[in-house]
């Protein structure tokens, strides 16, 4: 992909939409963590909280490709 404004732009705005349903995939695994943990299934809920930390981590580097791309 040629390094120009308007592909990064495009390449920018998917990367935000893809961050957005990251934001909505964690709250639903959060939503999900608590209940479990609410009917005694720590293991299950301590597994979601690892898989809540990966999307956390993720979404940081996403961020900062998104920044990047809107900087250049």
């Amino acid at each position: 992909m040629p390094n120009n404004s308007a592909s990064n732009i495009v390449t920018a705005d998917a990367l935000t939409l893809l961050l957005h349903n990251q934001h909505a995939l964690a709250a639903a695994i959060e939503e999900i963590t608590r209940w479990l943990s609410r009917k005694g299934e720590a293991v299950v809920a301590d597994n979601a909280i690892v898989a809540m930390e990966t999307l956390d981590t993720n979404a940081k580097a996403i961020t900062d490709a998104i920044m990047r791309l809107r900087q250049s």
